[in-house]
């Protein structure tokens, strides 16, 4: 299905050289160009995934506990409905909220 070529270019807009105003050259860089965004998509998503898992234990080995045993016991034990997104915000701006939450996985945790 070939796409209007006033589209074409308007998507273009931005590349450089001939690549922004002759046809044959712009379609097969827009067509990459979309295609690179669909997949890049979803790898700004594991990234930003990677980078929150990063920070929190970066934070909970502050506190001597390991990653892995915090996450398990926060999920299991304490029950808490925190996501790593919300839980990497509170160990970056929120210091003391972040050691309450792991002081009380501690607790309730027991071997951590």
């Amino acid at each position: 299905m070939p796409i209007n070529r006033k589209r074409v270019f308007e998507m273009a807009k931005g590349f450089y050289g001939r690549r922004k105003n002759c046809y044959r050259i712009t379609l097969p860089a827009v067509e990459r160009a979309l295609a690179f965004s669909y997949r890049d998509r979803r790898t700004k998503k594991r990234t930003a995934r990677t980078r929150w898992i990063e920070t929190i234990n970066a934070a909970t080995r502050q506190y001597d506990v390991a990653y892995s045993k915090f996450m398990f016991s926060l999920q299991k034990q304490v029950n808490s409905n925190l996501d790593r997104k919300s839980l990497a915000d509170l160990a970056r701006n929120e210091p003391y909220s972040f050691k309450a939450i792991v002081e009380q996985v501690k607790r309730m945790g027991g071997q951590i």
